[in-house]
């Protein structure tokens, strides 16, 4: 594996990085983010793919599992926490796991990544079965931690897929289906928390978006099951009300409060 040519450890399209001026290395990077978005759309297929894999599962109770490590792994584990609060579902029906453990989310773990078993095993404490999904996202398509968790996942009989962005990498060739982004090289070479990462947090959204949509917890173009949990979401929840049913904004607050969420006052009347 350690022959493998990694797309994301090739050189920068740019050299002598402390000659330029602040606007130039800004406008550089922002050259290169322009990139992405285009890179992430070549992967749409692949993305469909898993969506409608994981509303099958959903629908039968199943979980999504983010595995990863370092930045890859504070992403899965930033999309998993955002859906209670912006879907209105449990903390336990998308997880995001972390190499290293929570530790990690703030300080790197020596080592963390390189342990071919401890995915598998921190799966496992979570009852994983065949109604689940496990993402492996690895910017580098190497680390062992994520490899070995998506295998073992996969002889399970458990919907696997990745998010890389090293087309074939030893990752890709581990799962069922493969998103691979392929960025180009980094402004600064090998540092993955640029254009990867940002691939990266384009394809969660993507996948953990289109998902709640096809799931029922979006009506219209709306977050109907939000958690009213401070004053700008609470705003939010009435003029949401307000412009579903027509009314004005104290009997939208009224019936919100009386009903705790937006749907469920909707579905009320």
């Amino acid at each position: 594996m350690s022959n493998y040519k990694k797309i994301t450890e090739s050189s920068s399209n740019y050299t002598n990085l402390e000659m330029m001026d602040t606007d130039t290395i800004l406008t550089s990077i922002n050259e290169e983010d322009k990139k992405i978005a285009a890179a992430v759309e070549r992967e749409i297929p692949a993305i469909t793919k898993l969506v409608d894999g994981l509303v099958e599962r959903f629908n039968k109770g199943g979980r999504l599992f983010y595995i990863g490590a370092g930045t890859s792994g504070r992403l899965g584990i930033l999309d998993a926490s955002e859906i209670p609060p912006t879907f209105g579902l449990p903390h336990d029906r998308v997880i995001g796991i972390i190499a290293g453990g929570d530790t990690a989310i703030r300080k790197a773990v020596e080592n963390a990544e390189d342990d071919w078993k401890q995915a598998w095993s921190d799966l496992k404490a979570f009852d994983i079965n065949e109604n689940d999904t496990v993402v492996g996202i690895a910017a580098s398509g190497t680390t062992p931690y994520v490899i070995g968790g998506v295998k073992e996942a996969l002889e399970n009989g458990i919907l696997t897929a990745c998010v890389t962005n090293n087309p074939g990498s030893p990752l890709t060739q581990a799962v069922e289906i493969p998103i691979a982004v392929n960025v180009g090289p980094e402004f600064v070479t090998g540092s993955t928390r640029m254009k990867s990462g940002t691939s990266q947090k384009l394809v969660l959204n993507m996948i953990t978006t289109a998902l709640m949509i096809r799931i029922g917890r979006v009506k219209g173009n709306k977050m109907v099951n939000m958690q009213l949990s401070n004053i700008k979401l609470v705003d939010r929840g009435v003029r949401f009300l307000m412009d579903e049913l027509k009314i004005e904004y104290q009997e939208a607050e009224i019936l919100l409060k009386k009903y705790g969420s937006v749907k469920a006052a909707m579905d009320a009347q």
